[in-house]
């Protein structure tokens, strides 16, 4: 639902939200004149004031509940987890076969991964610290080439030391600080 791709401060940043399908959200609607025929018999008035809050409090939660992935400082967010941009090697785009093979048959179950059914993209990045027990990220995205390319940015601001603080460290070293 909401995708952002700036490159404003530290680094560049990325945001996705991870929503539910247009399908999923008329679906879970229907939910709302089966509350309403429950209270039906009490009043009709109770019964749409009961159907309409829980239409809108479902389709709210569900909504809320999305997971997002987050691309900001240099860490990356993919639903509960965090981890630094460093640490990951080259991300993968996916998409239609190759994206539905690495969603299914082909997801190691030691992977960390945050999919939405619905979106086609996938993301697969390695994870290159040997202390980490989990082999790979796969993410979910609408827009997976631009996820893919903020996290490239990312990984090169990373690796390259900024001019800034080099002139800083210099300019301790030659005054004998």
């Amino acid at each position: 639902m909401q995708k952002t791709a700036r490159n404003i401060g530290v680094g560049p940043e990325y945001r996705e939200r991870l929503g539910p399908s247009l399908w999923v959200l008329v679906g879970s609607a229907v939910i709302a004149p089966m509350a309403a025929l429950v209270f039906a018999p009490l009043d009709t008035t109770v019964a749409l004031v009961v159907g309409a809050a829980v239409g809108v409090a479902l389709i709210a939660l569900l909504i809320a509940g999305a997971p997002v992935i987050d691309l900001h400082d240099g860490v990356l967010r993919a639903g509960r987890a965090h981890i630094d941009v460093a640490l990951l090697g080259e991300p993968l785009v996916l998409v239609d076969e190759q994206a539905h093979h690495a969603r299914g048959s082909g997801l190691d179950p030691r992977t960390w991964h945050v999919i939405r059914g619905g979106i086609d993209g996938v993301v697969v990045v390695p994870v290159i610290d040997p202390d980490d027990p989990t082999p790979t990220w796969v993410m979910s995205s609408r827009t997976p080439d631009r996820f893919a390319a903020a996290l490239r940015l990312a990984q090169a601001t990373r690796r390259t030391p900024s001019r800034q603080g080099r002139s800083r460290s210099r300019g301790r070293a030659a005054s004998g600080a």
